[in-house]
C-alpha cells in the first residue's frame, strides 16, 4: 500500500502553505477540520467530485495543512495544527478568524 507523503514541520513553506490556503474551496475544508476534528475523505459534503476533493486534500497534504491517514480502507484528514503553530506561530488563527471579505477603505482616489 502507498502511504502519503507529508512534508517535515521545518521543511513546511510559508508560500506554499498560504497559496494552498487561498483557494476558497481549501480554506472550507481546512475550517471544517478545525471545528469538526479528523474526518474521513468523503464525509466533507462539499459541491465538487470526488475527484477534485482529491487534488485539493493532495495540496493541502504537500503544503503541510493537514495529515492523511490510512486506517483499512478509509482514509482520515486531519489539522496539523500543533505543527504550524510552531512553524509560524499565530498564522492558522489568523487565517480561521480572518473576515470573509476584506473591507477596501474608502479614499478619494476610489470614490
Amino acid at each position: 500500500m502507498k502511504y502519503p507523503n507529508h512534508p517535515n514541520q521545518d521543511r513546511i513553506a510559508l508560500s506554499t502553505l498560504l497559496a494552498a490556503l487561498g483557494d476558497p474551496t481549501r480554506l472550507a475544508i481546512v475550517k471544517q477540520l478545525d471545528h469538526l476534528g479528523e474526518r474521513s475523505c468523503g464525509s466533507f459534503g462539499l459541491p465538487i467530485s470526488n475527484s477534485t476533493l482529491t487534488h485539493h486534500l493532495k495540496a493541502l497534504r504537500e503544503a503541510g495543512a493537514i495529515m492523511t491517514r490510512i486506517q483499512g480502507t478509509k482514509r482520515f484528514v486531519s489539522l496539523r495544527r500543533e505543527d504550524l503553530e510552531m512553524r509560524f506561530p499565530g498564522l492558522l488563527p489568523a487565517i480561521l478568524n480572518a473576515p470573509r471579505k476584506a473591507q477596501v477603505p474608502q479614499t478619494a482616489s476610489n470614490l
